[in-house]
């Protein structure tokens, strides 16, 4: 996959971002229109051209949310103990956002675990979790991208020998064009800073 020199700049900063978010690591047991990167700014992480399918089957871009503000993080379904935390942690910042920016808000989950958490499986999960699909998308990658995503948001993973994923916890939030604006590490914090970060971009 070519990348432009813009997103080379990106992957350059991402990577300075990622030393103080691996502090944060813990371990836990129809297709969309193509948008030309000239569209987005050197620093959108929304110029990467990977294809992604969502929980109800359909192929997207991380293009395909220009226009709304996202607050994306990436989980795996099978996960026990920090990926729930990190799910209500986004549900409360989700909860403590004005009605009108929570209305526009878009939440992501990208999944680490290309494997088991297949577009069906993610389905399952949204149900059991109660995603509402209005709001929360859910995406499957292949391990490429999946690899490519987390470099880009300093977010650090490995498989474990049980299978499972050690992971930094980040929950990123990213303007309308797809620049991150804010990242807050770790699990159970405040998300008062985040909401304000969100409802920042959202004006």
């Amino acid at each position: 996959m070519k990348r432009s020199p813009a997103l080379l700049a990106l992957t350059l900063s991402a990577a300075l971002l990622s030393a103080p978010l691996a502090r944060a690591a813990a371990c836990c047991h129809a297709p969309a229109p193509e948008h030309e990167a000239a569209a987005f700014s050197e620093k959108s992480l929304y110029q990467l051209d990977a294809t992604w399918t969502d929980d109800r089957g359909n192929a997207l871009t991380l293009g395909s949310l220009q226009g709304r503000p996202v607050v994306l993080a990436m989980v795996f379904a099978n996960c026990s103990y920090a990926c729930p935390i990190l799910v209500n942690d986004m549900q409360r910042l989700r909860a403590a956002l004005p009605d009108e920016v929570r209305e526009r808000a878009q939440f992501v989950l990208v999944s680490f675990d290309h494997e088991r958490d297949t577009p069906a499986a993610l389905a399952a999960y949204r149900e059991r979790v109660g995603l509402d699909p209005e709001y929360w998308t859910l995406l499957h990658g292949e391990p490429e991208n999946i690899q490519e995503l987390a470099m880009l948001l300093g977010i650090k993973f490995r498989r474990t020998p049980a299978g499972d994923y050690a992971h930094s916890n980040v929950i990123t939030i990213l303007n309308e064009q797809g620049e991150i604006v804010h990242q807050r590490p770790g699990l159970q914090g405040e998300v008062a800073t985040a909401a304000k970060a969100l409802t920042l971009v959202s004006r």
